[in-house]
């Protein structure tokens, strides 16, 4: 959110910014930590695209949210846990409830399948999250793109034991890791040339097989067993 020299100025814009009922719309249904793209909102705001798009634009002026761009599609989430956090306030205050968001992606596909040459899915999801948690992956900031990621030390020595040569995929001429928008989950999960190594590694080691002329993977039993000795993960 906006931080001005006159507080009280910056609060009514903010405040504003949120009171209109569409916008208020859009950003609760972003509270769930899934990201939507604007035609998506428009639906949610019930609204036309183009009514969408001012509201949006607004709410990205005042930093309530941000636009991750995938290919040609544009995808927006919440700024930020301190966003989120008043607008859970501001809901306990209202007593008011919001559905939450649903997939409707094809159970096969949305367990587990390929992103290029990296894992998506809900297990995906799940193992981004996981690597956070435990300290592993850290954002990066480069000055020209907030979703890049590193290693920590922990993080190298928990790939590398893995298998993974980190250093040498660090120097493929590619970006190293970065947080990678699951299109049926709405939360990242791990994309670039350690996302692929990590899909080599699970491949290899018959943690997931592809199916046949698809883009779905099936963990196995040994990968489950694996992945919740490892990284702590029931799937």
């Amino acid at each position: 959110m906006n931080v001005d020299t006159h507080p009280d100025l910056a609060v009514s814009r903010i405040a504003s910014a949120i009171g209109a009922p569409a916008r208020a719309r859009i950003l609760y249904s972003l509270l769930d930590g899934h990201a939507r793209t604007s035609t998506e909102l428009a639906v949610i705001a019930d609204v036309n695209p183009s009514t969408a798009s001012v509201h949006l634009n607004l709410l990205r002026s005042e930093r309530l949210i941000k636009v991750l761009v995938q290919g040609k599609h544009r995808f927006y989430s919440l700024q930020g846990p301190i966003v989120a956090k008043t607008l859970e306030g501001l809901s306990v205050l209202a007593g008011a409830n919001h559905e939450r968001f649903v997939p409707n992606t094809p159970s096969h596909l949305r367990i587990a399948r390929t992103c290029y040459d990296h894992m998506a899915g809900a297990a995906a999801v799940l193992l981004h999250n996981r690597f956070k948690s435990m300290g592993w992956l850290v954002g990066k900031s480069n000055g020209v793109a907030n979703d890049s990621y590193d290693l920590t030390r922990a993080g190298i020595n928990t790939f590398t034991s893995l298998g993974i040569d980190v250093a040498a995929t660090r120097n493929l001429r590619r970006r190293f890791a970065y947080a990678c928008l699951d299109w049926s989950e709405r939360q990242p999960h791990i994309g670039g040339a350690l996302g692929a190594a990590l899909l080599r590694i699970a491949l290899k080691r018959k943690w997931v097989v592809q199916e046949l002329d698809s883009r779905a993977l099936s963990i196995t039993s040994y990968g489950r067993r694996e992945i919740h000795i490892r990284f702590g993960l029931q799937l």
